[in-house]
């Protein structure tokens, strides 16, 4: 899933290839992605984009006071062309959902697989969509104050705390796996009980993995070609290698829909944490 780094090299490119371009027109090939229904995408035609800019994990491009507002979901990505075909794609063909013509370039919002996820809002305000509406406040803007005030008294796990998007907007899965081994920290620490000390670890890794993800990214000209997240992951998708930091091998908890990966010399001394949802440490 395209978290915020992905997302801000998105936007980055946005800004960089499509602001000051006119929208000349709108293919919707899979009219499930829309999420809402005025202004309809036709009142995108002929506006100049404006801006292009990120709210957590949403891509939000400013068609001069028009906002196409994206969340790409777990298999959803935007594809940026220098020349896009004129004629209209067929609805229901293939992964292609939406396409945005800039006079020339332009580009495609795609989703892979059978499971659909990817949204598309077209709105005056971002916040007319619930999900940013409801948005915490974002991972690379957040302070080590402001994160010792969102973690006071909470009880669930740290993993879950991370991933958020009410608490903290931005981060996922994997990003979620690479911040907790960084800070050497334990995927099932309490929030509420961290040391201070742990919450200077933690805050400086999510800066510290945030930025340097961002870096990667707008580096690998995202928008042309859909980066390689591993490239730059220590755990996260490692699950059974050396962990690059200690040579443990790097362990997994599944569950039913995803799983994490985490280093057990690095983050919970030396313990395998236990394969199922309520497990603690095993002694």
């Amino acid at each position: 899933m395209p978290e915020l780094p992905e997302v801000e090299a998105l936007a980055y490119h946005l800004r960089e290839h499509a602001v000051g371009r006119t929208v000349t027109r709108v293919d919707v090939a899979s009219f499930g992605v829309l999420k809402t229904v005025t202004p309809q995408w036709t009142e995108l035609h002929g506006r100049t984009v404006t801006g292009a800019g990120r709210h957590g994990k949403h891509l939000d491009l400013d068609c001069d006071g028009i906002h196409l507002v994206v969340h790409l979901a777990r298999a959803g990505w935007l594809r940026w062309s220098d020349s896009l075909s004129p004629t209209p794609p067929k609805p229901g063909r293939g992964p292609l959902a939406l396409r945005v013509h800039l006079a020339g370039p332009g580009f495609d919002l795609t989703e892979a697989g059978t499971k659909k996820g990817l949204a598309v809002w077209i709105v005056r305000d971002p916040e007319e969509v619930p999900s940013i509406a409801r948005l915490g406040p974002d991972a690379l803007e957040l302070t080590r104050e402001k994160l010792g005030e969102l973690f006071a008294g909470r009880t669930e796990r740290l993993k879950t705390a991370l991933t958020d998007q009410s608490l903290i907007a931005g981060i996922g899965n994997a990003y979620s796996d690479e911040i907790m081994h960084t800070a050497k920290l334990s995927p099932y620490s309490t929030p509420g009980k961290l040391s201070e000390e742990a919450l200077d670890r933690l805050s400086d890794a999510m800066h510290e993995v945030l930025t340097g993800a961002v870096a990667r990214s707008v580096g690998q000209h995202a928008a042309r070609l859909k980066g390689e997240k591993r490239s730059g992951l220590r755990v996260h998708a490692r699950a059974g290698l050396p962990c690059p930091v200690c040579g443990d091998t790097v362990r997994e908890i599944s569950f039913a829909d995803k799983a994490f990966q985490y280093c057990a010399t690095c983050q919970t001394g030396g313990k395998p944490l236990a394969d199922r949802r309520l497990s603690r440490l095993l002694k």
